[in-house]
């Protein structure tokens, strides 16, 4: 089904998204559920393997995602709680909306651009899961906070991967490779 090589990058770009959520983890949330979005940075940068000529693929975009989300559940200890599904409901509308502007909008979308779409999507579908099933109306008080913090975020962690993916001899042997053919 996956390549070795293919499974190898999901392994390390995992384990780098989990490694990054509990760096994250470490640090006091400005809101009591809100998140920096660290652990997004390798599922920002996957988006620039998804080349034609690539082994990989849309489907293991998701499984990254899908990847993070459960290793964060697990390290932050809430598989079994609303932040769990909140998690998943915002990871992968955002990873949907960054996949689908990276798709159709490159080359006039980057990193940046990506980043703070993801962010801001990520934001209104657990504003919007919050709003149906915990805390009605009153959600809308924390909109303008969430979405401050989520715009500086991904503004940040699309600066971010703007620099690593140019500067990075890692990264780049990472694509070189992602691009051969077997």
């Amino acid at each position: 089904m996956f390549s070795e090589r293919v499974l190898n990058r999901l392994a390390m770009l995992g384990a780098l998204s989990l490694f990054l959520s509990t760096v994250e983890y470490l640090f006091p949330r400005p809101i009591p559920f809100m998140r920096l979005g660290l652990a997004n940075l390798p599922v920002i940068l996957y988006l620039d393997l998804l080349g034609s000529d690539s082994e990989d693929s849309t489907g293991t975009y998701f499984l990254l995602i899908l990847i993070k989300v459960l290793g964060q559940g697990m390290v932050n200890g809430t598989m079994a709680s609303y932040v769990f599904l909140f998690s998943l409901a915002g990871s992968f509308s955002s990873g949907l909306a960054m996949w689908l502007a990276w798709r159709y909008l490159r080359p006039n979308i980057s990193f940046l651009g990506v980043s703070v779409l993801g962010a801001l999507v990520s934001n209104m579908s657990q504003i919007l899961l919050s709003i149906v099933f915990i805390f009605g109306p009153a959600a809308w008080r924390i909109l303008p906070w969430f979405l401050g913090i989520g715009l500086g975020s991904g503004f940040f962690i699309g600066l971010f991967a703007r620099s690593f993916s140019e500067k990075s001899r890692w990264w780049k042997a990472l694509k070189d490779s992602a691009l051969e053919t077997t």
